[in-house]
């Protein structure tokens, strides 16, 4: 029996011909205080920054990994940006927000854009003023760079729409970013603005952090205002920002808080102290800490989710805090009973509508009965549209969610706890076109408290896993406090891989190499090419006229191996087939793991030759 033997080669990159000097300052996960010192600094303009996320989103949005999750520019945002250059240099800075860009859902209302919910029915809706919170940003002398994707009219957690179709998730183009407000997620991961908005009726907020590495608090309901946001549920909705870091949130926080008069949740905030994000950032004392683990909510977990949760709590306790397991009697049933979306969203979108549109004939019944919208809310559209309000089933459903909230704080005065924990979201990100399950969105949303998601680590092939935690109203300053902790001492954050810093302006080339293997009448060529922003390690593999006319010479098997602990003895086990034993040649792609990129990039994967009979001398090649 003749016995197959193995040839090995290094898939060495081509270096780039010439180094290119990087820019003074780069907005690739640039935080706000770093943009805001670069521009007192005069290391940069606003009119600069502009321009460099706005080469980002065309290099990364619909190019390279395709995020498609801008749905449109501004087009002033240059002009705007010159304004506030100018501005600056005559009276000085309005402060943290001052010429820095921003992007926000577009479900928030832009008197100078379109407002579109991510559907085809609003594709040109310009409402008749801008949201409240979009008012404060731009008094901040923030610049409204771009407005982001979502689940079509918010209803939704994957981010489909009729109007730009589905964004992707920057950590794997294949999966889904979360939502609704997963453009945001997508393009405040990818760095396509400083920061971002979003809302939040059942997770939209806080999901898309969760599968973007981001801070996403859910606000205690009235702490800031929806006033001018396309609503899907006026008592459940909340809105603010998305964030790569605690301190970006808490910046942002701290400008759009406060009372609206045009919102009545907000008369609490007419005699509540403002939370004050930015100087209680880092109150947090450990030591007196006290966590309860909500058990019943990381059952069905995946193992990856629960690991990175269960990790972050093992810090807690390390550093002194008290993880304690807790119950929320009949919260099951409570949630159930308490859900206001399908009471709500037929009448508040026909009075949004009414309220900033100029054209009576505009609502629901004109969208469903013209069927504009995505199929993926067909049901939720239709059945709402069909609906009459049940007026006594609407004030239980209200009645219920002050039981909810009463049985939250009752445990949580029981136990004297300042936070309660649990996954964002059970399940790691689905693949587009999958249905998403496993939020925990409820808690929150059915009972006002606030819940903030901060990022929890990663899962071995590199998704997102978010932590949530609840706290008492208005104690919202508290958990951002918790988690800032966290991050200061772990360094959670980390970019997405198909979504690099620019190079001259432009994304990174992809990068290809040749190599030919030859052994008596045995022979290999092959042609590899290695792209970071789709992520995709493409090969064409053939064998040469040697290997055709071989007899009883057969090749019958070229692989992929990563030698994983750099001693060359290459025994690991096989990555990536080539080319099995009757073909003569193959094409295709492989969608890399964390590992198997920086196995390429470090150098570390070999080509290994299979073959019935082959000459002894030269058996392993290394090609450097």
């Amino acid at each position: 029996m003749t016995r197959s033997r193995t040839f090995l080669f290094s898939l060495c990159l081509l270096a780039p011909l010439t180094v290119v000097a990087q820019p003074q300052f780069d907005v690739f996960e640039a935080s706000i205080t770093e943009i805001r010192d670069a521009l007192d600094g005069g290391q940069v303009s606003s009119m600069q920054l502009v321009q460099q996320y706005l080469d980002r989103i065309q290099a990364y949005d619909k190019q390279g990994p395709k995020l498609n999750s801008i749905v449109r520019v501004n087009p002033q945002a240059l002009a705007q940006a010159q304004a506030l250059d100018t501005e600056r240099e005559r009276t000085g800075s309005r402060g943290p927000l001052h010429g820095v860009p921003i992007v926000v859902k577009d479900n928030y209302n832009t008197d100078h854009m379109p407002t579109t919910g991510g559907s085809v029915a609003l594709a040109n809706f310009i409402p008749s003023e801008n949201a409240a919170q979009v008012d404060k940003l731009l008094l901040a002398g923030a610049i409204i760079l771009a407005k982001t994707n979502l689940h079509e009219y918010a209803y939704g957690i994957t981010s489909i729409g009729s109007l730009v179709g589905q964004t992707r998730n920057p950590y794997d183009p294949r999966r889904v970013p979360g939502g609704s407000s997963g453009g945001t997620g997508a393009a405040v991961a990818a760095s396509f603005a400083a920061a971002g908005f979003g809302s939040d009726t059942c997770g939209s907020i806080r999901i898309p952090s969760a599968f973007n590495n981001l801070f996403g608090l859910r606000p205690s309901k009235g702490l800031s205002s929806i006033y001018g946001i396309l609503p899907l549920s006026h008592t459940q909705d909340v809105a603010g920002p998305l964030a790569r870091s605690a301190q970006d949130l808490a910046i942002i926080l701290d400008i759009v808080s406060g009372y609206d008069s045009r919102d009545e949740a907000t008369q609490i905030m007419r005699t509540a102290a403002v939370p004050a994000f930015m100087d209680r950032l880092h109150s947090a004392n450990l030591a007196d800490l006290r966590i309860g683990k909500l058990q019943e909510y990381f059952e069905g977990s995946d193992g990856a989710v629960n690991t990175a949760i269960e990790d972050v709590l093992d810090w807690y306790e390390l550093q002194g805090a008290e993880i304690v397991d807790i119950e929320i009697p009949d919260v099951e049933d409570l949630i159930r009973r308490s859900g206001l979306i399908g009471h709500e969203f037929k009448p508040d979108i026909n009075n949004y509508l009414d309220t900033f549109s100029l054209d009576d004939g505009l609502n629901l019944n004109f969208i469903v009965s013209k069927g504009l919208y995505h199929e993926a809310v067909d049901g939720v559209l239709s059945r709402s549209n069909a609906s009459e309000l049940d007026e006594p089933a609407y004030r239980m459903a209200i009645a219920v969610r002050s039981q909810l909230r009463a049985a939250i704080e009752a445990v949580m005065s029981e136990q004297g706890l300042n936070a309660i924990a649990y996954p964002t979201i059970k399940r790691t990100q689905v693949f587009t076109g999958d249905s998403q399950p496993g939020s925990n969105c409820s808690l929150s949303a059915n009972s006002g408290l606030p819940a903030l998601s901060m990022p929890a680590g990663f899962t071995s092939n590199g998704l997102p896993v978010g932590l949530e935690l609840l706290g008492g109203f208005l104690q919202d300053a508290e958990l951002l406090a918790i988690a800032q902790t966290y991050e200061a001492a772990m360094s959670s954050r980390r970019a997405p891989s198909t979504t690099p810093a620019l190079e001259s302006g432009l994304a990174p080339a992809s990068q290809s190499f040749e190599l030919v293997f030859s052994r008596g009448s045995l022979r290999v060529e092959a042609r590899f090419e290695y792209s970071r922003v789709t992520n995709l390690f493409e090969y064409h593999v053939s064998k040469g006229l040697a290997g055709e006319q071989a007899q009883g010479q057969a090749i019958t098997a070229v692989t992929l191996v990563v030698d994983s602990n750099g001693d060359g003895e290459l025994n690991e086990p096989i990555v990536l087939n080539l080319l099995p034993p009757d073909a003569e040649a193959a094409t295709g792609s492989h969608y890399m793991s964390s590992e198997f990129r920086m196995a390429v990039e470090e150098r570390r994967l070999y080509l290994k030759v299979f073959g019935v009979s082959l000459p002894s001398a030269g058996a392993v090649q290394l090609l450097e």
